[in-house]
């Protein structure tokens, strides 16, 4: 049978892969431009079909430590917001990492500091990929550039975060979240019964098994011993998914004289720019990162000894460009464009800031 085509948000997206996924429930809190997430998902009542829990909590502190109780029971839980209301969950975030736990985060980004604007940005990229909250932690990190790969990457993040338990995230910023597109959704995956998460998930507390000790979840450890032993062991955990989970798209780079660096919109935008310096003979490549942690720090340095410059486009004052720079180490020059405030620049813009500043 043909798959279904539909035409919808990505936001949208996010919600039907999440209930085709059999996620065990959603806890979140409405803002802009994220809020369909959790409207869509209140309109197609998984509670009567899948089983899934769908709640409005009273803030966003209330709705990761929701995840964190169902993370915590062996759930595939999660929770979506935008730029503030990330902030506000930092510190369950930074608990969850601590202890262990898998939970799918999406971020809708807007523009900031504070309340900034509802318009789209790309500026969570520090707070994402450097680790928000407090302590040695990293969060896998997924940047879709459509809505197919916002649908996709619901399966992605959460199988991510159960093969590391750490917890995962979509940063998507406001375009992808509210441009509309075809998409092809995920089948139905049945949710795990009780005993199915037993002996799947035997770290969860799923009651206490006789021949077993008793399953604490916690990020505290008062011994600093110990707590250095945990986080040497988070270490060597970010250092096999470092070296098994990168993921990114290349473009038009085998040739290439220039090279640019985006994710998101921006690397939408990017391959309108890449058509327009090709009508005028300049060979630019694109390379998107599609993990922004982990980082696409290698195959980004091969290209250090091959192009005569580097362009780093984003939504932000510039961000991603320290990892690209980190990644070509001086070798070549690295030069940013951005545009602030929600203004999400034209492709000209971005080929005329490769005139300006590399050519």
């Amino acid at each position: 049978m043909a798959e279904e085509v539909k035409l919808m948000k990505g936001n949208e997206a996010i919600a039907h892969a999440a209930i085709r996924y059999g996620a065990d429930g959603y806890f979140g809190y409405p803002i802009t431009p994220q809020s369909e997430i959790m409207e869509t998902l209140m309109e197609e009542k998984p509670w009567e079909t899948t089983g899934m829990v769908v709640l409005q909590a009273e803030s966003e502190v209330a709705a990761i430590n929701m995840v964190y109780g169902g993370a915590g029971c062996g759930k595939a839980v999660m929770t979506s917001s935008s730029s503030p209301g990330v902030s506000l969950k930092q510190e369950g975030i930074s608990y969850m990492a601590g202890a262990e736990l898998p939970c799918l985060i999406v971020n809708v980004m807007r523009g900031g500091p504070g309340l900034g604007t509802i318009q789209p940005s790309q500026a969570d990229y520090f707070q994402t990929v450097k680790g928000g909250g407090h302590g040695d932690y990293r969060l896998i990190t997924l940047a879709p550039a459509s809505v197919q790969e916002m649908a996709d990457f619901v399966k992605l993040g959460f199988d991510l975060a159960f093969k590391y338990r750490n917890p995962a995230i979509i940063l998507a910023d406001g375009v992808i979240g509210q441009m509309m597109e075809k998409v092809v959704l995920p089948p139905f995956q049945p949710r795990l019964t009780e005993v199915e998460i037993r002996q799947a998930r035997p770290w969860a507390t799923q009651g206490k098994p006789a021949g077993r000790k008793r399953n604490v979840i916690t990020s505290l450890e008062l011994d600093p011993a110990r707590m250095e032993e945990n986080n040497l062991r988070f270490q060597a955990k970010y250092r096999e998914i470092e070296k098994h989970e990168v993921r990114y798209e290349e473009l038009d780079c085998t040739d290439a004289d220039y090279l640019m660096v985006a994710f998101g919109s921006m690397a939408r935008i990017c391959q309108k720019t890449q058509e327009m310096a090709a009508a005028e003979g300049i060979k630019i490549g694109l390379l998107r990162p599609i993990t922004l942690w982990p980082f696409p720090t290698e195959a980004i340095a091969g290209y250090a000894d091959k192009v005569k410059g580097i362009l780093v486009p984003e939504l932000n004052a510039g961000q991603m460009i320290e990892d690209v720079r980190l990644a070509v180490n001086g070798r070549v020059k690295v030069e940013h464009f951005g545009r602030l405030g929600g203004i999400v620049p034209t492709p000209d813009e971005v080929l005329n800031a490769i005139k300006e500043k590399l050519m």
